[in-house]
């Protein structure tokens, strides 16, 4: 299994726009056959900075994931929220549901 962390901070006011457009892709996404969970989560600090949790069920997944036009219209809707680039951290399960 591989797993993202992306971290993403929007501005200010377009917090639900991004939610809107994010919860979208993340439906989408859990119908894909290579994705395992697909988490957004806000920052109860700073609402502008949220964490996608994306757990992949193996390593061609990814790439089959940013081929889908879901994610391409999220990508393109969410670029003019975005206060700094995305930054996609991966992790590897060592511990949690298979």
């Amino acid at each position: 299994m591989k797993i993202v962390h992306v971290a993403v901070r929007v501005l200010p006011g377009h917090e639900q726009a991004f939610i809107d457009a994010t919860l979208e892709n993340a439906r989408a996404s859990l119908m894909e056959p290579g994705v395992a969970r697909f988490d957004v989560v806000q920052s109860a600090e700073d609402p502008t900075r949220f964490v996608l949790v994306e757990a992949y069920r193996d390593a061609d997944a990814p790439a089959a994931h940013k081929a889908t036009a879901h994610y391409a219209r999220w990508r393109d809707a969410v670029a003019p929220m975005m206060a700094e680039p995305r930054v996609g951290t991966w992790y590897t399960a060592v511990h949690g549901p298979a």
